[in-house]
């Protein structure tokens, strides 16, 4: 997936390139046999770090902060809150 830009106004200072996965603890794992590919997970993700690919969802974790939003909105329990740097 090709990494997008989110450049964000700051007041006089013009414009710069947001790095909201700087300060990312948990991380969203996304369960594709859980996931029923509702969209809540992008309707809800403050920063857009889900994108639709086709009829399909993913998380760009260049853009996702942990904030946990996704998780709590899926209906489905199809994403759960990763330590970051752990696995699974």
């Amino acid at each position: 997936m090709e990494k997008r830009l989110h450049i964000t106004p700051i007041g006089d200072e013009g414009m710069y390139i947001l790095d909201t996965a700087s300060w990312r603890v948990y991380r969203p794992v996304m369960d594709k046999e859980k996931c029923i590919d509702c969209g809540m997970c992008l309707a809800f993700c403050p920063v857009n770090a889900v994108a639709a690919v086709g009829k399909k969802f993913e998380i760009t974790y260049d853009y996702c902060k942990g904030c946990g939003i996704c998780a709590n909105e899926c209906k489905k329990g199809a994403i759960a809150m990763v330590l970051e740097g752990g696995s699974r």
